[in-house]
């Protein structure tokens, strides 16, 4: 008897851009740089967004902001995330991003936990309330014209302050043309399992613009059965990538229904992590790019029988060649055990109470921005 094919999941358009599969590179801080994203987007990725950049840096063109928002020539879509919590900064935030950066699109973050954030009103904090959330959603819609604005969201500060449903309508009705929910509270952080029911939950309260899915796509399958239990139109991967950018090689395959193609052995792993940091120094020149590679290191160990001296070398590595030099001293032909292929990467903490402005939860529908919320730095 032969296997069962796998269903096909058509693609999803977000305004102008077709995304097939419809699979969206999570922005991450101090990962989704332009290196990352062009190792990401070889193994398939379409829509591969930058790290999170603040509107009011952008707007008074703080450099590093202004660096994390620079593509490459030939990046076929410019995509970023912004944070702001003031409508008229995030105006004009976006009119710079698409007048003069030409981007082809703003993903709006209210979804970020960190304390830093959240204690200024911004992030995940900034849907409870929800004349705010809609003024900025507008503002930046407005501003960006034909440029398609989207919203990732969490499913709230807590369990007993929950806006994802609330928000998700708001933002379609503002204009965004997608809705992205990371299944897990502000509160949460990345502790536990994502809850997949509040995805189905935003899919059957949104209408007309798709929704896509965040949080525990950790391998190909997962994508097809959170679209399978959720109804979402495609799915956003962040942790599950860090070391593994074929995963989006996997992905389009799953979602065309193909079976999947065997795990790399460590020879090619260890050919992905020589290109990956060579690209970074590229980019950020032999030092900075090596030291931006360390983090990573340990990501493509994950789940490998290699030992703990390895993995601190690894994580000291000081240029290309001794990065390449220790790398041939694994066996190339050494397979990731079925054990490993679910280890956990990245953010792992929580959960843990959220920091909120004073009296933040006392008037949700008060529209005027905290003062002094809007950060001169980017990055989560």
């Amino acid at each position: 008897m032969g296997l069962t094919p796998a269903p096909v999941v058509p693609g999803v358009r977000i305004g102008p851009l077709a995304l097939d599969p419809p699979v969206v590179l999570a922005p991450m801080a101090g990962v989704t740089d332009g290196p990352f994203r062009r190792l990401c987007r070889r193994f398939g990725g379409v829509l591969t967004v930058s790290e999170m950049v603040t509107a009011r840096a952008l707007v008074e063109r703080n450099a590093r902001t202004v660096a994390m928002a620079t593509f490459e020539p030939d990046e076929p879509v410019r995509s970023v995330q912004l944070a702001g919590v003031d409508p008229v900064v995030m105006d004009r935030a976006v009119r710079l991003l698409v007048d003069e950066i030409g981007v082809d699109h703003v993903d709006l973050n209210f979804g970020c936990p960190a304390a830093k954030v959240t204690r200024r009103g911004g992030g995940a904090a900034l849907p409870a309330h929800r004349r705010l959330f809609a003024g900025v959603v507008e503002a930046a819609v407005t501003a960006a014209g034909g440029v398609p604005v989207t919203v990732k969201l969490r499913m709230g500060i807590d369990d007993d302050h929950l806006t994802f449903v609330e928000s998700g309508r708001l933002a379609a009705g503002a204009g965004a043309a997608a809705v992205t929910l990371h299944a897990r509270t502000a509160e949460q952080l990345y502790a536990g399992a994502a809850r997949w029911e509040a995805i189905a939950t935003l899919r059957a309260a949104v209408d007309g613009v798709p929704v896509l899915g965040n949080g525990d796509v950790w391998e190909a399958s997962d994508a097809l059965a959170m679209v399978a239990a959720t109804g979402c139109d495609g799915v956003v991967v962040g942790r599950g990538c860090l070391g593994r950018p074929w995963l989006f090689a996997d992905l389009a395959r799953a979602f065309a229904g193909a079976p999947p193609l065997a795990a790399p052995t460590f020879g090619q792993v260890a050919a992905t992590m020589v290109e990956h940091a060579g690209l970074l120094t590229d980019a950020f020149g032999p030092r900075l790019g090596i030291l931006r590679f360390r983090k990573h290191a340990g990501w493509y160990l994950a789940g490998y029988p290699v030992g703990p001296e390895l993995r601190r070398n690894l994580a000291l590595v000081e240029s290309l060649a001794e990065l390449a030099a220790r790398l041939d001293d694994i066996d190339p032909d050494l397979v990731l055990p079925d054990e490993g292929r679910r280890v956990r990467r990245g953010h792992t903490g929580g959960p843990r109470p959220v920091q909120l402005p004073h009296g933040w939860l006392d008037d949700v529908d008060d529209p005027t921005p905290p003062v002094g919320a809007d950060l001169l730095v980017s990055g989560g």
